[in-house]
């Protein structure tokens, strides 16, 4: 390993800890950026590395995951000025307010995912492994359909009846946070 890249023990493990995470917060950011999902896994590799490089900076009084997503962002600023038809879509102002508006709302989504997780272990266990097929390992549709042994369309409304009861139990759980 480069001696730029080396660290202490227990810098290595916060830093592998903190990564681990932030990780899938931080390729959410990334696709809502650059919707090709290889891309952005790529980026988001890129973006580990560079966060490594720099982890003596962090400044641990700060939330990890918006200082991971800034790293981010200028990577993918990186990938769209060598991607010149992205370029024309996404300007770097663009890029700059989608990050800002991201980093204010950093809190509440981060309740959110609190709250969605909660509301996904609820589930009954045939309606978890269809997200979990669907959104995690990013299966698609027919391939899904003969793993979990029923039809594209019927599989395509469940998905949408999951949707809508997740989003149910995710404001339930924000009212209930509010009235606590």
């Amino acid at each position: 390993m480069p001696s730029e890249l080396t660290n202490d023990g227990n810098a290595n493990a916060e830093f592998i800890a903190l990564l681990l995470q932030s990780e899938r917060e931080v390729l959410r950011y990334v696709l809502a950026l650059v919707p090709e999902v290889p891309v952005a896994r790529e980026i988001v590799q890129g973006t580990a590395i560079e966060l490594w490089r720099k982890f003596a900076e962090y400044d641990r009084a700060r939330p990890f995951t918006p200082w991971a997503c800034r790293f981010a962002l200028r990577q993918v600023q990186t990938h769209l000025r060598r991607e010149q038809r992205w370029r024309m879509m996404l300007d770097d102002a663009l890029l700059e307010t989608l990050a800002d508006e991201r980093e204010a709302l950093c809190g509440e989504m981060e309740r959110r995912f609190v709250h969605l997780e909660r509301c996904l272990e609820k589930l009954p266990a045939e309606q978890h492994d269809a997200v979990r097929l669907y959104y995690y390992e990013q299966k698609p549709l027919p391939e899904m359909a003969q793993l979990l042994g029923r039809s594209v369309d019927a599989l395509y409304k469940s998905l949408q009846r999951i949707r809508v009861a997740l989003l149910d139990c995710i404001t339930q759980a924000e009212r209930g946070e509010a009235m606590s």
